[in-house]
């Protein structure tokens, strides 16, 4: 089943810091609170970026072991 409960408090705050990063190289303006001026295609491809990223260093820590 899945859930959005945040199991670690850190893990917000590296989400978010990720998502930050990964918005600044793709060049969508990111700010804290209001986003309602951002497209869904540019919010996608942050999101689909984090996503990529995440699973690439998932990988990488498996094939590590």
């Amino acid at each position: 089943m899945a859930s959005n409960t945040i199991l670690n408090p850190n893990a917000r705050k590296a989400m978010d810091q990720l998502k930050f990063e990964i918005a600044g190289q793709l060049g969508v303006d990111f700010n804290q609170g209001y986003k309602g001026n951002i497209s869904s295609r540019d919010n996608g491809s942050v999101g689909g970026a984090m996503t990529r990223k995440v699973w690439s260093q998932y990988q990488n820590s498996i094939a590590a072991k």
